[in-house]
């Protein structure tokens, strides 16, 4: 919609990047380098933690745009809450196995059989386990039992765990040592600073193709401010931002612009969150402090949890000051 009027070649914004639009900042230089260490080593798991929108998925999918086919093949699963014999069904399909049992003892063999063809062709196979979180500990343990597909000692299938920072915990339980034995490297993503969030949105509108300033120096700790330095919020804002600069034909943004984003996202925010009824405004006199500031912390985050929802209403809010757009602009060249 906005891209014509800034000229930009592709949406700087959009929540899934092309390569191009990569953003190395420093933390994720290192969790990059580190997942191409994993795979030059051939063997052992690589964690990458985060909290969500830090990048993680990001981060594998410029992994894998880097990879040949001719050497790995490389397949990206996001989990829920598998079971062992679900996550072995999940993995044989998808690398596209077939088979004529639906057991798991027939999956864990077509998968061995696949992964020693690809070994015959001088190939290696490389699992991305998005969303690694979810994962009951059995099924953490199932693939490392995976990892024990071996000819001669090399192994044939190689895993990498992205997951929320929930995934450390996990990780960390008395019975997951031998799991532990296996990771070769770690690493935590971390929201930007403020200096690496206008680092991110000026490399993003380059990468755009905009080269030149669009937004005020004083823009960038609002926008700080509102996304904590979250990448995926820095997008949603931004793109909010860029949409009322074509609304209202500005070829500048200022602080104040951004502001006026961030309140309107705040006030519809607000409206669609209920209000407490009256049965639940009365608090149980025995609730512990650990209680009330568990409610604190997730009223916080509703906002943005709606936000991330895109609602419907804004959508139609939006459509309306677009015709508005259109025929004022009809308007004033039918007087021209």
């Amino acid at each position: 919609m906005y891209e014509s009027y800034y000229g930009f070649s592709e949406r700087p914004f959009q929540l899934t990047p092309s390569a191009g639009c990569f953003y190395a900042g420093r933390l994720h230089k290192k969790a990059l380098a580190y997942l191409q260490y994993g795979l030059s080593q051939g063997e052992g798991f690589i964690v990458i933690t985060g909290d969500v929108g830090t990048g993680k998925t990001t981060i594998a999918n410029q992994l894998l745009a880097q990879l040949s086919p001719d050497e790995i093949i490389a397949r990206q699963i996001v989990t829920s809450k598998l079971a062992p014999d679900d996550l072995i069904r999940m993995i044989a399909s998808s690398f596209n196995l077939v088979v004529n049992e639906h057991s798991k003892a027939a999956y864990l063999d077509a998968i061995y059989i696949y992964l020693k063809r690809l070994h015959t062709q001088h190939r290696r196979a490389l699992l991305l386990v998005d969303e690694a979180q979810n994962l009951p500990l059995e099924s953490i343990e199932e693939l490392r039992m995976l990892s024990n597909f071996q000819i001669n000692g090399s192994p044939l299938l190689q895993s990498f765990l992205l997951g929320q920072n929930e995934l450390n915990a996990i990780i960390q339980a008395p019975n997951m040592e031998q799991f532990r034995q296996r990771i070769i490297a770690s690493s935590n993503l971390t929201p930007l600073q403020e200096d690496e969030t206008r680092e991110y949105i000026e490399f993003r509108l380059r990468a755009a193709g905009i080269n030149e300033p669009l937004l005020s120096p004083d823009s960038y700790p609002v926008i700080h401010r509102f996304s904590r330095g979250i990448p995926r919020k820095i997008n949603l804002l931004m793109d909010r931002v860029l949409l009322l600069g074509f609304l209202e034909q500005l070829s500048f943004l200022s602080a104040e612009h951004v502001q006026k984003v961030v309140d309107e996202v705040n006030g519809e925010v607000a409206h669609q969150v209920a209000a407490p009824s009256l049965s639940n405004t009365a608090k149980p006199a025995a609730a512990s402090a650990e209680n009330v500031q568990a409610s604190a912390e997730l009223e916080q985050d509703k906002p943005m949890q709606q936000l991330l929802n895109d609602s419907l209403e804004l959508k139609i809010r939006m459509l309306k000051e677009l015709d508005e757009l259109i025929l004022k602009r009809q308007r004033d060249q039918g007087l021209g």
